[in-house]
């Protein structure tokens, strides 16, 4: 099982549409089932979750303090990526989550401002010896700053090839529980965020080795009731 922390020290980097999006993704991809968790006190994911009308991603309700072991049993009923959303800022609870993370997303948005805030990220995950990888996020297209930042980005690690451009349907599809992806008419939004899991997938795969994807029904079954995710959307 793979565990994708997404964290930022900067409110507003859209840390959780890109949690949510990676977490759909992936699923859509044959790379499930996936588990989301929500650390945010503001629990956006999980509001986010509760409006979905699909079955995938499960929602896991736990704390910090019970996670590593919610982890461990997650992985024995057979879930193959947990996504992790975190606070907006440097706290206790993201150095759990970041403790128990396979691998760190940070989404930065292309701003000096954004930019000069990476480095409590960068610091604490260097901290833990766990690898990061930046995602340039809310970009304009065919604006110079995005390349900037990307190149300044990558003084202080990996930055993603797949660049999130700011669309509309990124903000609509969060107020409904859905994801770009399943929202007509969102073909660029889409493949982008195709463009971003195949890169993070690769990337966990060249790392740990390729998962074997399990029965998706039998797994869902055993760690829905395994864990009380709440209300499994049918």
């Amino acid at each position: 099982m793979h565990v994708i922390a997404v964290a930022s020290q900067k409110g507003g980097s859209g840390k959780t549409t890109l949690a949510g999006h990676i977490a759909v993704q992936a699923e859509r991809a044959g790379a499930g089932p996936v588990a989301v968790v929500d650390t945010d006190p503001q629990a956006s994911l999980a509001d986010w979750w509760n409006e979905r009308t699909e079955a995938t991603p499960v929602f896991m309700r736990t704390s910090v303090s019970n996670l590593p072991a919610d982890l461990k049993l997650l992985h024995e009923h057979g879930i193959q990526l947990v996504v992790i959303d975190t606070p907006p800022a440097i706290t206790n609870t993201i150095a759990e989550v970041v403790s128990v993370a396979d691998l760190v997303v940070v989404p930065t948005r292309p701003s000096p401002h954004d930019l000069r805030a990476v480095g409590a990220s960068v610091d604490l995950i260097e901290s833990m010896k766990k690898p990061l990888v930046f995602v340039v996020n809310g970009a304009t297209p065919r604006a110079k700053v995005t390349s900037e930042v990307a190149i300044a980005l990558s003084q202080h690690g990996t930055v993603s090839p797949a660049i999130i451009h700011q669309r509309v349907g990124f903000a609509t599809s969060m107020t409904d529980g859905r994801t770009v992806m399943e929202i007509p008419g969102q073909a660029l939004a889409a493949k982008e965020i195709a463009t971003l899991w195949t890169y993070i997938d690769e990337r966990l795969n060249r790392t740990y080795g390729k998962k074997k994807r399990l029965p998706f029904g039998e797994i869902l079954t055993a760690a829905s009731k395994a864990f009380g995710y709440g209300q499994v959307s049918a």
